[in-house]
């Protein structure tokens, strides 16, 4: 089963989609504190048509990361370039249009059904008055089968547990037909069958052109589907590139503070990080 069209063409080249520069961002103190650094000077690609994830343990800025690329944060200093232009030149709907995002926890002001909540994704493409129409509900049911949702869509998003509603956002997202989707933590809640389900999901919607980008915390499950990495400690890029390159024993080990054996998976060859104290 295949997801709705998407309205965007994608040009699979080497050119990256998103361009980050020196990337620095803020929170402002409180009572007078002084403001806390997030990120320090992030540089990075992610490329098109691919799978990013990015890495890196509690407090290193993923988050933070994600939401600057997603245009909720504005960064204090910097380039992040989106197809080419500055993404502060983007005006809202057109982000609606091109970015999907989907955050760790959604906790909607009101009560909706699984079915309303994902016909929300379709908002950037209805017309004025915002009335959905037959094929925004056919699309939108689409986006429910791919994330074995469709059999919740009369139900209440707030009664479904955890890992359920974590699917259903995702469907949300991908109601936008995006060209680009933005993922934190999408398996936290899942139980495994669920967590390979969404993977293998990602890496058919990049092999159909779209460009994803994922944070997380199972580096292994990760590895196995990742077309590239980001290492980030303390707000900066520790590493960069394939599984194979960002999971080294000497870079993970002093960024997670364990230590750790590195073995190859024995399906996939990719690598697996085994950490343990002494």
């Amino acid at each position: 089963m295949t997801g709705p069209s998407r309205t965007a063409e994608f040009d699979l080249t080497d050119e990256p989609i998103y361009e980050l520069r020196s990337v620095r961002f803020s929170y402002p103190g409180r009572a007078g504190q002084p403001a806390v650094e997030v990120l320090r000077d992030v540089s990075l690609e992610a490329p098109r048509g691919k799978l990013l994830v990015i890495i890196g343990p509690n407090g290193s800025g993923k988050t933070t990361l994600l939401r600057c690329m997603s245009g909720a944060l504005s960064p204090g200093g910097g380039q992040i370039m989106l197809e080419g232009s500055s993404l502060a030149r983007y005006s809202g709907r057109e982000l609606a249009r091109l970015l999907g995002y989907v955050p760790q926890e959604t906790q909607p002001a009101f009560e909706y059904s699984v079915l309303q909540m994902v016909l929300m994704g379709r908002s950037p493409h209805m017309g004025a008055f915002g009335f959905e129409t037959e094929a925004d509900v056919a699309a939108a049911r689409d986006c429910l089968r791919l994330t074995d949702t469709l059999r919740f869509e009369g139900r209440l998003f707030d009664e479904l547990s955890s890992g359920e509603r974590q699917r259903v956002v995702i469907a949300r997202a991908l109601a936008q037909q995006p060209a680009v989707l933005l993922l934190d933590e999408p398996t936290s809640f899942l139980d495994i069958g669920h967590q390979l389900q969404i993977y293998e999901l990602l890496r058919k919607l990049t092999g159909e052109g779209m460009s994803v980008v994922c944070v997380s915390h199972d580096l292994n499950t990760a590895a196995q589907f990742a077309d590239r990495m980001v290492l980030l400690h303390q707000g900066r890029v520790v590493s960069a590139g394939s599984a194979d390159e960002v999971l080294a024993v000497d870079t993970i080990g002093p960024v997670y503070g364990v230590e750790a054996d590195l073995i190859s998976h024995p399906r996939t060859g990719r690598p697996i990080i085994l950490p343990y104290r002494e």
